[in-house]
Order: C-alpha cells, then sequence, then structure tokens
C-alpha cells in the first residue's frame, strides 16, 4: 500500500469485484493474467467467474523472433517466479536466483544455472519499485551474461519508480545495461 484508501489485498479486491451483478447471461467473466498465487481464484464470489490466463505465450512467440533466439535463458529472480513459470518454459535454459530482502535492500544471488554468454531474460509475474531486477540484472551480468532483458506481466512502479529504466542520452539503459 502506498496511500491510505489503496486496496490492500488481493482478497479485497476479489470481494470488491464480486459484487457485481450477475449478467442476463450468469456470473460476469473476468480475466486475469498471471496470477500471483493460485489460491486467489477462490476469493471471488459466485457472480464472477474468473478466467486465468498467461502472457507467456505471447513471451515465447517474440523471443523467437530475436535474431539470438537460440542463446537465450530464462532468469527466475526468487523460487515463486519459477514455481508459476517454468512449465510454461522449459526448453529455455534456466536461471534461479534467491532474492532476500534487508530494509530496502535487496539482496539477489544465482541459486542454479549459467548466464554466461547468454541473453538472459527476467520472467517474473509482478515488479513494484523494480529494485529486484536492477540487482538480478547486475549478478546475471556479472556472471557473464551478454544481454539482460526483463519480462513482467504486472509493473506497479509507485512514486515514478518507472524512471530508473528510461534511456539516458546515449540511448542506454543505465539500470539495466550489461
Amino acid at each position: 500500500m502506498e496511500d491510505e484508501g489503496d486496496v490492500a489485498t488481493a482478497f479485497t479486491l476479489a470481494r470488491s469485484l464480486s459484487h457485481i451483478p450477475i449478467s442476463r447471461g450468469g456470473p460476469t467473466s473476468l480475466v486475469i493474467f498471471d496470477i500471483h498465487a493460485l489460491q486467489e481464484r477462490f476469493y471471488f464470489g459466485d457472480a464472477i467467474l474468473p478466467c486465468f490466463e498467461s502472457g507467456i505465450p505471447l513471451l515465447k512467440s517474440r523471443l523467437q523472433e530475436l535474431p539470438d533466439s537460440d542463446n537465450i535463458a530464462i532468469a527466475f529472480p526468487d523460487d515463486g517466479a519459477w514455481k508459476r513459470f517454468y512449465k510454461q518454459l522449459q526448453h529455455f535454459p534456466m536461471i534461479i536466483c534467491n532474492k532476500v530482502r534487508e530494509g530496502d535492500q535487496r539482496i539477489v544471488r544465482i541459486k542454479e544455472g549459467d548466464a554466461r554468454g547468454r541473453h538472459v531474460v527476467i520472467v517474473d509475474d509482478l515488479v513494484q519499485s523494480g529494485g529486484t531486477l536492477i540487482e538480478c540484472q547486475k549478478v546475471l551480468a556479472a556472471h557473464g551474461a551478454a544481454k539482460v532483458s526483463a519480462y513482467v506481466t504486472h509493473g506497479i512502479f509507485p512514486n515514478k519508480s518507472w524512471e530508473k529504466f528510461k534511456p539516458d542520452n546515449g540511448g542506454m539503459y543505465p539500470s539495466l545495461a550489461s
């Protein structure tokens, strides 16, 4: 939560959406992309029919179009992201990172996998400020990644934190340049 009145939990939001009246054809369909935790599907009332989709097929299609598509590895910033997405991306080499938060500081380490010489794509469902993405990029670059990109379904970026991803005057993205 950033400000008074922000929705604090997925449960609260699901309860609010569950008060949408039933439509003429029955429950109202609500499409949700890359739900953060599968148990959240049970938070909705009978007036809502949640339909779960994923952006991963779009990502896979885009990755296949890249000139270095045969050199891509997928990195997950934590075990949660790996659990959500590894089955859909198992034909790519994988790198699993471990994230620990100490106050505002994020410490990221590579738990398993090899980034050397690869175009590594960090995949996650939710990004708040982007701090974990940046720390993950630094670790992957330090372990020899040739290039680091990121795919995230839900970018929140409070307090203009997205600005750290804007290119500088030289056309580079200073925080994610490798």
